[in-house]
């Protein structure tokens, strides 16, 4: 791609909720054009009316058949992510991958490597970086306002029930959904990891309260780890919340300050209080994905979108990078070795 192109030609593979989001995202970018979609499932049955766009069954007969494309984004169930995104890369495309990147960083590795050796680029969807509060408190600790790091809490309390984990679905399955981490909660592990880096020593203790006859895992976990930057954090979740979800929040105690995040969304800046600092009053927040009985993360993937054509046209670098996806991947994969060794 080139300054002065026309526009980037999209492919959106999986047309669910998330994949029809990319598609409604790309056809309201200026910049963007939807070329084809794809899914197993009959077009009748996906609601894709309101998109013009030639639709096809299979990756390969998309790509042999719409040879303009420029980039494909992979919206399939998590245990899809790996082999769609490397059948793009061998068309030599780019992908865009939701989240996770893959359900193992050995996979993820594989992915990775396939872009690197045909000079394309893959970016990650975590698109809660966007958020104003994420982008405030990034800043704030970039620049050390709050100090040395002392301590990390992250709260995440939802719910998933019997609404949301159908009979039939992919969702819950160990093979297609991967855990809790995985689907619900990674944008909240890769926050953390943003903020603060890698980590180490982990420990935990996990539990599955209500959902033994909906997953294949666990609904709740309580982890707690230090980060090799310094500090010690703590990551506690879970699906078992009655009804709707309850917080979505951070906590960091640092040697200069403390601030708290939180609402449903982490979506609130609930507490700010640091040496020598007064808290600017912040744009407000994107509503959540509304998904009918249930709601998701922040309605951000315009972003992501925009941020793809200005990388691709050589205006900006991508905000969510392919080794910032494979460590999310990562982290939870080894939080998951803690909880396997636990039932063991």
């Amino acid at each position: 791609m080139t300054p002065g192109m026309d526009k980037v030609n999209f492919a959106v593979v999986g047309c669910g909720h998330i994949g029809k989001r990319h598609a409604e995202m790309i056809t309201r970018d200026p910049g963007s054009r939807l070329v084809a979609l794809c899914d197993i499932k009959p077009r009748a049955e996906l609601g894709l009316e309101a998109f013009d766009a030639p639709y096809f069954t299979s990756i390969h007969a998309m790509l042999e058949t719409v040879p303009e494309v420029h980039v494909v984004n992979i919206c399939t169930p998590n245990g899809l992510h790996v082999p769609l995104s490397l059948a793009a890369l061998e068309h030599n495309k780019h992908v865009v991958c939701e989240k996770p990147m893959g359900l193992s960083k050995a996979d993820c590795e594989a992915v990775l490597g396939k872009a690197l050796q045909k000079h394309k680029h893959l970016f990650g969807v975590m698109q809660n970086r966007y958020s104003p509060p994420s982008r405030w408190i990034k800043e704030m600790v970039d620049q050390k306002r709050l100090g040395d790091i002392f301590l990390v809490q992250v709260n995440c309390y939802w719910n998933r029930d019997a609404r949301y984990y159908k009979a039939g679905s992919w969702k819950g399955t160990a093979e297609l959904d991967g855990g809790t981490l995985f689907t619900q909660f990674s944008h909240f592990v890769d926050i953390m990891y943003w903020l603060f880096g890698d980590i180490t020593d982990i420990q935990g203790r996990f539990a599955d309260f209500n959902h033994k006859d909906l997953t294949a895992f666990e609904d709740s976990g309580l982890v707690n780890f230090r980060f090799l930057q310094g500090g010690m954090g703590c990551l506690n979740y879970s699906t078992s919340v009655w009804d709707k979800n309850l917080e979505s929040s951070i906590t960091i105690i640092g040697s200069k300050g403390s601030v708290k995040i939180g609402g449903q969304y982490m979506d609130q800046v609930e507490v700010c209080h640091a040496q020598d600092y007064t808290m600017p009053e912040l744009p407000p927040t994107n509503p959540a994905n509304d998904y009918g009985a249930y709601k998701g993360s922040a309605s951000n993937h315009h972003y992501i979108i925009e941020n793809v054509v200005d990388t691709l046209k050589n205006k900006t670098s991508m905000t969510t990078n392919a080794l910032e996806g494979l460590k999310v991947v990562d982290i939870i994969e080894r939080i998951y070795q803690k909880r396997d060794e636990r039932a063991v």
